[in-house]
């Protein structure tokens, strides 16, 4: 089993875990936290992604492809208006109806994939995941090697309050590294910096401890593009032999081991939620 991550200094901005952030006063509905239509009417991607059948954008494209039907009807827009999923089929199965919203941390084992099945049959995350789950869905991605905190949701519409990059969510990660890095290269990301045409946004970013020419590098970002850390680290000639996400936005790997799932409770997912744009 690998080595689990060493115990980090606090960051001011990070919630203790267990503690979610206080609610901030408000003077309407947050976006992202927007009240149903006064008719009762949703569009369809909405509805089906609240039941956890994949994402809006998934949704669309399952729709694209003929799968989705209403009473035996394929549809061909995702902009269909319901009040609730009766008739409603994907792949000729019915959909059950959404239920609450749930989270899980899960400890992302190094080499599986983010994804439901690969074409080539590597291992992927529900091929990890213990047994008794109900349906979930990744909320981002880590790469095949890179190991750590993924959280889980039955719910789209959660998993895209916690993917969009206005509502600000923080992941933290950190890396082993081989190279050579001074601190004030590290603290110059903070302006950003675009690589091959691809603009990266802020990045917090501290040499935690060298050993030779390897190091360990605590990193904050908000976005999460596509391998974004490797990217910006290969910018600056790093070579990364280990990557580890240990938190997204007040969630933290805490006590899980390699493989292991726990479930947030609901009342720090309910005070979290307020906090989002």
């Amino acid at each position: 089993m690998p080595q689990k991550p060493a115990q980090k200094k606090s960051v001011p901005s990070r919630q203790p875990p267990g503690k979610g952030p206080s609610k901030p006063e408000t003077k309407g509905p947050r976006k992202g936290l927007q009240p149903p239509r006064e008719d009762g009417t949703q569009r369809i991607a909405k509805l089906l992604a609240r039941a956890g059948v994949a994402s809006r954008r998934e949704i669309e494209r399952m729709i694209a492809d003929g799968r989705i039907a209403l009473d035996g009807k394929t549809l061909d827009t995702p902009a269909t208006l319901l009040e609730t999923l009766a008739g409603v089929t994907v792949d000729g199965q019915p959909v059950s109806p959404p239920t609450a919203a749930r989270l899980w941390r899960f400890y992302k084992p190094p080499s599986c994939l983010t994804a439901a099945n690969d074409p080539v049959g590597r291992p992927t995350i529900y091929d990890r995941l213990p047994p008794g789950l109900p349906r979930v869905m990744p909320v981002g991605r880590l790469d095949f090697m890179t190991e750590g905190l993924l959280l889980l949701t039955n719910d789209g519409e959660l998993k895209r309050q916690l993917e969009l990059p206005r509502t600000g969510v923080v992941r933290r990660y950190r890396a082993r590294a081989f190279g050579d890095v001074t601190q004030e290269q590290l603290e110059a990301l903070a302006e950003g910096v675009e690589i091959e045409g691809i603009r990266y946004g802020s990045i917090d970013a501290n040499l935690e401890r060298r050993t030779g020419r390897n190091c360990w590098l605590e990193m904050s970002l908000a976005e999460g593009k596509n391998r974004e850390v490797r990217r910006v680290l290969a910018y600056l000639g790093m070579q990364v032999s280990r990557l580890i996400r240990t938190d997204y936005g007040p969630f933290g790997l805490d006590d899980l081991d390699l493989g292991q799932v726990g479930e947030v409770p609901r009342e720090e997912l309910f005070r979290f939620r307020t906090t989002l744009k």
